[in-house]
């Protein structure tokens, strides 16, 4: 087996982004675990596998990713509407109110604002 290094992590995140354009979030992920591997901090490929489990239908490993993102940068819109879409897909939508709600306070794009609901109680 060859040897990992950062170059080979860039090319598997790279590829990674590609797989799961294409449609391939299983491929995605098991590119992205060696790279969180070898780089756990790295909030990029964290929000990008959360996406592949996501899109795999995985989705308390998404939620568990998520969170680990938010807790790294608490202010990432993305990453709230996302959790909030995962939540959501699991019936749980009083906390997934809650995260669409703070995905729309942080970045009032016009999709995070209409699945805030500001206009109902939550």
């Amino acid at each position: 087996m060859s040897e990992l290094t950062p170059e080979t992590h860039v090319i598997d995140f790279r590829a990674a982004e590609t797989l799961l354009a294409a449609r391939d979030p299983r491929g995605a992920i098991a590119l992205l675990d060696s790279v969180i591997t070898a780089h756990p901090e790295n909030t990029a490929a964290r929000l990008l596998r959360a996406r592949a489990f996501f899109a795999a239908a995985l989705l308390r490993p998404a939620e568990l990713e998520f969170q680990l993102v938010l807790e790294r940068e608490p202010d990432n819109a993305f990453a709230h509407f996302a959790l909030a879409r995962t939540l959501e897909r699991g019936s749980r939508d009083a906390e997934a109110l809650r995260h669409f709600r703070l995905a729309a306070a942080l970045d009032p794009r016009p999709d995070f604002v209409a699945a805030a609901r500001f206009g109902e109680r939550s």
